[in-house]
């Protein structure tokens, strides 16, 4: 009786160990694999040869699981049946099936299906290395069966579907080396205190083609432009206060954009503002910035206007705007650092109303809501009260935070203040 114990508990772990490496080799991280296969160890090796052929590997784990599960049924069958006629001596042979195969499947579903999988996918790739030896053992002793399956299954792909098998390449998704670099910058981040660059840059570089223009131009009311009317010595103020090499021009208002002048031009001593006057792109709000990037170089423009729905002026971007967002920011001696942010304890902040949300999520772990509605903090305050609050106005949004506005005007707010609150307190 203890021998059918063990036999069955060692089943059930070869159950287990075949349906994990299954999944573990199907929710592996490609980017990963393919590093560990670099390795010059036994285990590099190993994975070389286990995953040379994807087909070959699925199948040998699933002739081991059937084969497991087969003595595994043979064994469970007697000793259930044994106990059960401990306590229900006249059983009738329906009823031991129905037990058997209730029992047996019952412990088989939990101990070497569910739980082996969840775990193996959970962490697939540390498993597939930490199990690759004893898989390479049974790899090697299941080959003739396993050789023999597949090659009956492409003779009937091929007679009856005029096919045959295609092994999956081994081929890393966009999905997977986004996944595996922001695993390491996470890890990065926990154990150096800061990022990898490199890491960051091409993190950046693979979200960059999801980013719409909207979300990294710079809004209609902070453009700087000028009235194609202005005289030579107005734009010149203009450069000197703003400090921006590039004025936008428009004539009437700013929806009716023309052009913008470049502070070089200024050396050619123009006697008005369109004898030096720049084309500009027009752009609607939904384009992608990759898309505008090939835009912007095929027409050859370093400024594009971005339209709203409506044909009015929603924003401006530069070039280099859309460099910074792959490469980080670029400060220029004329950049000025607007954006106010100090933390007064644990729980309280002082912060610009333009703060990006996914950027204070990342430095303070504040947990802000992050939707396609807004990007910034005033616009996520706005999003939640419906209308431009009044400086020291306060309130409570989402259950989650306290505001109370620091500074505002008619049309946005300037700075707040910013209490997280604990889940006690509500």
């Amino acid at each position: 009786m203890e021998l059918n114990i063990i036999i069955i508990i060692v089943l059930l772990l070869l159950s287990a160990f075949f349906s994990g490496m299954e999944i573990a080799f199907v929710s592996a991280n490609r980017v990963q694999l393919a590093l560990d296969k670099k390795d010059e160890g036994i285990v590099g090796r190993v994975l070389q040869k286990l995953t040379q052929k994807p087909s070959n590997f699925i199948t040998t784990m699933l002739v081991g699981n059937n084969v497991a599960l087969v003595i595994y049924g043979f064994f469970t069958g007697d000793l259930i049946v044994k106990y059960l006629k401990q306590f229900w001596s006249d059983i009738s042979s329906f009823n031991e099936l129905f037990f058997q195969t209730l029992i047996s499947t019952l412990i088989i579903l939990f101990t070497a299906e569910f739980l082996p999988k969840v775990v193996f996918q959970l962490y697939a790739n540390n498993l597939l290395r930490f199990f690759s030896v004893p898989a390479y053992i049974i790899y090697l002793i299941l080959w003739p069966a396993t050789q023999f399956i597949l090659r009956l299954s492409d003779f009937i792909l091929k007679i009856f579907f005029k096919t045959e098998t295609d092994d999956a390449q081994d081929a890393v998704t966009r999905v997977e080396l986004a996944k595996f670099i922001s695993q390491k910058l996470q890890h990065a981040e926990q154990q150096e205190g800061e990022a990898d660059k490199e890491l960051e840059i091409l993190n950046n570089a693979l979200d960059f083609v999801d980013v719409k223009a909207r979300e990294i131009m710079i809004p209609r009311t902070e453009i700087v432009a000028l009235e194609d009317t202005a005289t030579i010595d107005e734009l010149r103020d203009k450069f000197v206060k703003s400090g921006l090499s590039k004025i936008i021009v428009y004539h009437d208002n700013i929806d009716d954009i023309i052009g913008y002048i470049h502070s070089f031009d200024l050396f050619q001593k123009p006697k008005h503002i369109k004898s030096i006057l720049r084309d500009v792109l027009f752009v609607p709000e939904t384009i992608s910035i990759h898309e505008l990037l090939k835009l912007m170089t095929k027409k050859k423009k370093s400024v594009a206007i971005v339209l709203d729905e409506y044909g009015g002026t929603s924003g401006l971007i530069t070039l280099e705007d859309i460099i910074e967002e792959i490469f980080g920011e670029i400060e220029d001696e004329h950049d000025k650092n607007e954006l106010f942010e100090k933390q007064l304890d644990e729980r309280t902040f002082i912060l610009s109303g333009r703060h990006e949300i996914e950027d204070l999520n990342k430095k303070y772990n504040l947990d802000i809501p992050e939707e396609e509605t807004y990007e910034t903090l005033g616009g996520y305050i706005l999003s939640k009260i419906g209308e431009i609050p009044e400086e020291n106005e306060e309130f409570d949004i989402d259950g989650k935070f306290h505001i109370k506005i620091n500074k505002a005007n008619q049309k946005q707010i300037q700075k707040v203040v910013l209490t997280k609150l604990d889940v006690d307190e509500n």
